[in-house]
């Protein structure tokens, strides 16, 4: 069979497949994540002893300690990954709500009520826990799946993906309400980006390689994110010393992750001040920097180096213990700094000046944006959502965490008395 044979044929797996779970009773999808639960729990050996052939290999391959550890799903990973369904089950199902119903003077009675999407597509690295997750909440929301994810979690996704089917059979629902590509084969993700056919989404979990190969290649509505070059601006006004506790926070708490801080941008008056204690304080954490040439200066004046900040270290998404500084004169200075090279995807201003913040809030243009806050609270968790598909990083459809809703649309019902149009 062909790579376009094999998908065409998983694409009708999956819409005819997605038939099955739309019209699925709120009772009937708590059944069926529970019995995902348990079976994953009982196969937990099986799906351990998996993973370690992954870690394994990843090693042998020399992956880095990070890469490792992002693929490691041991017992107390799993259990957690297990115990997150739970939470997904206690979510409110937003399949079947009516968004509004009103009566027209035509004498139609109109509402509009969400429905499943239909068939997601997702594209994924190095992360096995995404398999369950993305499972869970696509089955919660009445969405067939196509899971594709990264060659280094191949035995672990199959493991993964078996028992959930297993489940999926057990239910009397068709396995293929969750299909894995598990060929590494990368023509296949091309393949699978002009599915236009069957498939409705396409959700890329990954670096910027993989957002611009979907974007570029897909015939499908893609959902963009996932990228945060993340900014702080330390305004004049600011709390010096609560204002280091967030940039640390920001910065320090967990780097490896697109909510992470990129840049501190410092008010001019500020700097001789800020900038030192700020980097005293982080330098403790292993934190490095680079700066601008004021910031240079600033800390040349007080005998420690930092290392000269360019375009390109300003467009990086550092996901490791590097800080950007920049010193700025005005607040439309760290507005138009934040628009150049902003992903759009989280930004904060630091400040005690009330009319500041406001103009900071209105003025910035990303799916997050905070008045003395860290940028780490971007997330499905921290906003309530309760679950998290993606960050999203555009504007159509979902911005920003995107929570079960996300993963619905809508159709328009409209009940007449034999109405006919005048």
């Amino acid at each position: 069979m062909s790579n376009s044979e094999f998908l065409n044929s998983l694409g009708q797996k999956a819409k005819t497949a997605s038939y099955a779970l739309a019209s699925l009773t709120g009772i009937q999808k708590t059944a069926l994540l529970r019995g995902i639960a348990s079976k994953l729990t009982y196969a937990k050996s099986e799906i351990i002893a998996a993973n370690q052939k992954d870690v394994e290999q990843a090693q042998a391959n020399g992956l880095s300690a990070a890469m490792i550890d992002r693929l490691l799903l041991d017992e107390s990973r799993l259990l957690s990954v297990i115990a997150d369904i739970d939470n997904v089950i206690g979510l409110t199902d937003p399949v079947g709500s009516e968004i509004d119903s009103r009566l027209l003077d035509n004498g139609l009675r109109l509402s509009r009520r969400r429905v499943p999407l239909g068939v997601i597509g997702v594209i994924y690295e190095a992360r096995p826990n995404v398999t369950v997750d993305i499972a869970v909440l696509a089955l919660k929301t009445g969405n067939a799946v196509i899971l594709r994810g990264g060659k280094e979690t191949l035995a672990s996704n199959r493991a993964l993906c078996k028992v959930i089917r297993s489940a999926m059979a057990e239910q009397g629902l068709p396995e293929d309400c969750v299909q894995l590509i598990d060929n590494p084969d990368r023509s296949l993700v091309s393949g699978l980006l002009k599915l236009d056919k069957y498939v409705d989404m396409i959700v890329p979990r990954g670096g910027q390689n993989l957002q611009r190969l979907c974007a570029e290649q897909a015939t499908i509505p893609v959902i963009l994110g996932g990228i945060g070059i993340c900014h702080l601006f330390v305004d004049a006004q600011a709390d010096l010393a609560k204002a280091i506790s967030v940039v640390e926070n920001a910065k320090v708490q967990r780097p490896t992750v697109c909510n992470a801080l990129d840049t501190v941008l410092v008010h001019q008056k500020n700097a001789q001040s800020f900038i030192p204690a700020l980097c005293k304080q982080l330098a403790t954490k292993g934190v490095s920097f680079y700066g601008c040439e004021q910031t240079q200066a600033v800390m040349a004046m007080n005998e420690q180096e930092v290392l000269a900040a360019t375009d390109e270290s300003f467009s990086t998404e550092w996901l490791s213990l590097n800080l950007g500084i920049k010193v700025v004169n005005t607040l439309d200075d760290a507005i138009a700094h934040i628009r150049q090279y902003s992903s759009g995807h989280s930004e904060g201003i630091l400040t005690d000046n009330i009319h500041t913040a406001s103009e900071f809030m209105n003025a910035v243009d990303s799916a997050a944006v905070y008045v003395n806050a860290s940028t780490r609270f971007t997330d499905g968790g921290e906003f309530g959502l309760g679950a998290e598909v993606a960050v999203s990083t555009q504007k159509l459809h979902a911005r920003g965490p995107m929570g079960l809703e996300a993963l619905t649309t809508y159709k328009w019902l409209a009940w007449g008395d034999y109405t006919v149009r005048g």
